[in-house]
């Protein structure tokens, strides 16, 4: 099917495969607390399912983590 680059890392597909089942795939930690670029673009949480992956492909999973105050 092809390859994609999933953080910097490349990965084949085997199969057509959506966003959904490639946060499942990678054992996302805290998919909820997730978000997705494709190709350099944030995807909506509620297109995960039916954003479908094909070669050449670029995926970041970025955490976007709440900070510490000044002390």
């Amino acid at each position: 099917m092809g390859k994609i680059t999933v953080n910097g890392k490349e990965q084949d597909l085997s199969a057509p495969t959506t966003l959904a089942a490639l946060i499942a795939q990678n054992n996302i930690a805290q998919p909820d607390m997730v978000s997705v670029q494709l190709n350099e673009e944030f995807v909506n949480r509620e297109d995960y399912a039916t954003t479908t992956l094909k070669d050449g492909d670029e995926v970041d999973f970025l955490y976007f983590m709440g900070g510490g105050g000044l002390q």
